[in-house]
């Protein structure tokens, strides 16, 4: 190659390095002005993005029906199943127990051994109150309520089906008495071992057919006497409270922090969830693929709000016009917040999702 086309060939070797070298500029000038636009586009787009979000998580017709649909159910539910319970007095109340025969008791006394009979027909002995000399005092107006544990809605499935199986009464002090009857009503005897009042009810559960049954019917007896309990004026204590300080125990349940109003709460909670559960299931079966799932959730999360919100506020302004706390959906309302805040934490998520992703991918695609 002479001379002369060697430096043909380098210079053109040179003009296609510029012009690969002008390309690229004018590439990259061309994507820094597009950058530049999108820059100055971008208020509107991100606001173009935000409306998009809520056109496509709007409710339509059919979701609005179900959205009033659940309102119905929540309002139904507060009047038919959730609401506070009429309290009755104690002979009342222990007229709904099975097993209630009065106050007469004929026990015939076996130390930790009552007949099954005896299990049967005399009234619980945790009951008593003749004789206990102080045993069974700093219970408030809950008195032995709260000072005897067979009581506790918790502890008194151990320890009450365990006085009834041995005929002892055990204080919230952990202390245990033998109960014999005076011939008409039960009284307070010597001291007990508490130990023994266990380990004697467990061996039962071992001593044959007999012993079991003995259990059996003293822990069902137990189960019916809180139950005929629960919703007398003085109900029952919070569980455990009572065995760490009564009178706080007893001053809860002045200010309404009783077991029976805990049911109910505990209940409208339940019940108010059970619904939104089944809503929410309900209107999955509309799912047709047209939006991503995500974005059909927070459809499904705007008619579990807006119901909750609506029944809740027509509970309130029932209340209000009424005066009938009885009506108050206090676990409802509970409910209705505790769905507004993570709701609302999960469509924001979910929003902020689509539109950042949304201009991500077209800044990435620029």
């Amino acid at each position: 190659m002479s001379r002369l086309d060697k430096m043909n060939a380098i210079i053109a070797e040179q003009r296609a390095e510029h012009e690969a070298f002008c390309r690229k500029a004018q590439k990259t000038s061309d994507r820094i002005e597009r950058l530049i636009k999108f820059a100055e586009d971008t208020p509107a787009y991100l606001q173009a993005l935000n409306d998009e979000f809520e056109n496509k998580t709007s409710l339509n017709d059919t979701e609005v029906s179900i959205m009033f649909f659940t309102v119905g159910l929540q309002i139904l539910r507060q009047h038919y199943l959730t609401k506070f319970v009429e309290r009755v007095d104690d002979q009342t109340g222990g007229k709904s127990d099975p097993f209630h025969g009065g106050e007469y008791s004929g026990r015939q006394h076996q130390y930790y051994n009552p007949t099954l009979n005896e299990i049967i027909n005399n009234p619980v002995p945790f009951d008593a109150n003749i004789g206990a000399n102080g045993a069974l005092s700093g219970g408030g107006h809950m008195g032995h309520r709260v000072t005897a544990i067979g009581h506790d809605p918790l502890l008194g499935l151990i320890f009450g089906t365990a006085n009834i199986a041995t005929s002892t009464l055990t204080t919230k002090d952990f202390v245990s008495y033998h109960i014999k009857s005076d011939g008409k009503r039960d009284v307070f005897a010597e001291r007990a071992s508490t130990a023994l009042v266990l380990q004697k009810t467990a061996g039962k559960l071992f001593d044959g057919a007999d012993g079991f049954k003995k259990v059996g019917v003293s822990f069902a007896r137990e189960l019916a006497h809180l139950r005929s309990d629960v919703h007398t004026k003085n109900s029952l204590p919070l569980p455990v409270i009572s065995v760490i300080d009564s009178k706080f125990a007893a001053e809860l349940a002045s200010y309404g922090l009783d077991f029976a109003n805990v049911l109910t709460i505990s209940g409208q909670v339940a019940m108010a969830r059970l619904i939104n559960s089944l809503v929410a299931m309900y209107h999955f079966c509309f799912y047709d693929g047209s939006i991503p799932k995500d974005l059909y959730a927070v459809k499904t999360k705007k008619i579990i709000c807006y119901s909750n919100a609506i029944a809740s506020g027509v509970n309130l302004a029932e209340v209000g016009l009424t005066r009938n706390f009885k009506l108050l959906d206090i676990g409802g309302i509970a409910n209705t917040i505790f769905e507004v805040v993570t709701n609302v934490k999960f469509i924001k998520k979910v929003k902020r999702d689509f539109i950042f992703g949304t201009y991500d991918a077209a800044l990435a695609a620029l």
